[in-house]
Parts: structure tokens; C-alpha cells; sequence
């Protein structure tokens, strides 16, 4: 299957869509910049962030849970849209920042109450995605997830758009300085791509450069500042970033604070301190 690669970069300071060509990237007036000297940024401009909860069979098994009887969604602003190569920030005075690989999907073109087998149709391609997480708010956020999913640069993608690329049986791993923490193969999942964006698109409209996140593998762990996290699907390439803190403390005049609950705990570190004999369904899980 042919596959086309598309990038969106800063160039002369201007923000422009190219086009890989080996280790090139190409503007349509035929500037050629390097892919190792290209600033990226994310290579589409969503107008909503939906991701699944739970998917992948060994997340399941990790968790000692069940999958619901259908999936389950979260929502990311788009302000935590980051890019490749650009910092991922852990605001100081959280401590529990996890990593998720996944492939997102990207809409094509204007979709609303569609039947799976005709999904395809309106996925233009997919990309490679971070779904970070700040489990010091999971106490007070499990079911909306918004401050543990939702800070700003939580959600990096990138660093293309890939089209023509067939989602079954590819291989998806995280490392984290060069070290091999997640390793899964799409086939894991339990709902596929055209049935994720079907069951959204029942009641609403996905625009074009909407993004669906699919799920992720086993063993999220939590990374530090200094750390290099990178995201490698294959056929889609390698996301990276890295982790930096935050110059500001989280305010302590407003709102929830950052907690270190069992929860909280198990879920950065690894653990089953909900699951201890009782296998069940959790929707908020990831």
C-alpha cells in the first residue's frame, strides 16, 4: 500500500504544510528542509481531542479489570496540543506524570452518523500520539479526567500525518531514555479504528483534523523532568519529547490539590488496589 507523509513545521517563521521525501521534508514551493533541522509543530489543528479510555487487551489484563460492554471516552482540550521534539510540561508541585503511546486517528472530512464499514472513508490518516496524564488529580478527576489529561502540553503528536496506512497488526512501543517500556501490537485493541470513529460520529460531528485517541498498551509509568519519552508505531514513525518542570506551583487558593492517594499511587507506579480479587469493569481506566 502506497502511504503519503505530511508534516506542518515553522519555516522562515511562517507555519507550513510539507511533505516527507525520505529525510527531507518538502514546502509546496519547493523549499527542502531536513528533518533532523525542522521545527515542528503539530501537524493538524483539531477542533476536539476524544480518546477511549480502555482498549487494548493487555492494558485490561494489567489493570486485572474487564472491558465495558462498549467504550468509554474522555475528552482533551485542544490547548494541550503539543508537537515532536517540543517539552512536556509537569507543573511543579505534581509528581505523577505517565506516559501512554498510542495512534490517533485523524477525520478527513466532515463525519456524522456513519456505519463502521464506511469509517474509513472519512479518516484522512493517522499519527503517532502522547496521551500524558498527572495522576495527582485522579482522586478528584477519574471520571472527567480533564486536570489529569488536560494540562497544557499533555498531548503531543506527530511528527506527521500518514496516509494510506493500515492500522492491523503494527507494532506500537514507548521508550523512555532509549529503554523499551511499552510493547504492543494494534491487534490488542478490542474496538478498531473505523468502529472507534463510528461510535463517536453517532452524536457528534467530527471535523476535519479531529483526533481520536485509540488506547494504549501496558505499563504507563511515570517520567521525570530530564527524561526522553518516545513513542515509535510502526509505519508511522517516532514522536518524541521530553519532560522539563514547571516554573509555578500549582495554586493552592483554588480548586483540588495534587494528592498521593493508594489510587493515585497505584495507578502511576503500577498496582492492583482496586482489583484485589474482584474483577470488574472501570471505565476510567486507560
Amino acid at each position: 500500500m502506497t502511504t503519503r507523509e505530511t508534516r506542518r513545521i515553522l519555516l522562515d517563521g511562517n507555519p507550513v504544510d510539507v511533505v516527507r521525501r525520505g529525510d527531507d521534508l518538502v514546502a509546496g514551493d519547493g523549499r527542502v528542509v531536513a528533518i533532523a533541522d525542522a521545527q515542528h509543530l503539530p501537524p493538524v489543528t483539531p477542533t476536539k481531542i476524544v480518546c477511549v479510555h480502555l482498549n487494548y487487551l493487555s492494558r485490561v489484563e494489567e489493570l486485572m479489570t474487564a472491558l465495558p460492554p462498549a467504550p468509554t471516552y474522555f475528552h482533551k482540550p485542544v490547548s494541550a496540543l503539543n508537537s515532536h521534539d517540543a517539552a512536556v510540561v509537569r507543573p511543579e508541585g505534581c509528581k505523577w506524570l505517565n506516559y501512554e503511546g498510542e495512534v490517533a486517528i485523524v477525520i478527513g472530512r466532515t463525519c456524522r452518523n456513519i456505519a463502521p464499514h464506511d469509517a474509513g472513508d472519512y479518516i484522512r490518516g493517522y499519527t503517532v500520539a502522547n496521551d500524558y496524564g498527572l495522576h495527582d488529580f485522579r482522586d478528584t478527576d477519574a471520571g472527567s479526567m480533564l486536570r489529569v489529561k488536560g494540562a497544557d502540553t499533555l498531548c503531543p503528536i506527530g511528527p506527521g500525518v500518514v496516509e494510506g496506512w493500515d492500522f492491523r497488526g503494527k507494532r506500537i512501543r514507548t521508550l523512555v531514555n532509549g529503554e523499551v517500556r511499552q510493547d504492543g501490537s494494534t491487534d490488542e485493541m478490542k474496538w478498531d479504528m473505523h468502529y472507534l470513529v463510528a461510535d463517536i460520529a453517532r452524536t457528534i460531528t467530527l471535523q476535519p483534523g479531529d483526533l481520536l485517541l485509540s488506547g494504549t498498551p501496558a505499563i504507563s509509568r511515570t517520567v521525570y523532568p530530564g527524561d526522553v519519552v518516545e513513542v515509535e508505531v510502526e509505519g508511522l514513525g517516532v514522536l518524541r519529547n521530553h519532560v522539563v518542570s514547571g516554573p509555578t506551583p500549582i495554586r493552592t487558593d483554588v480548586g483540588a490539590q495534587p494528592t498521593e492517594s493508594e489510587e493515585v499511587l497505584s495507578t502511576a507506579q503500577g498496582g492492583d488496589w482496586e482489583f484485589r480479587g474482584v474483577r470488574k469493569p472501570l471505565p476510567a481506566a486507560h
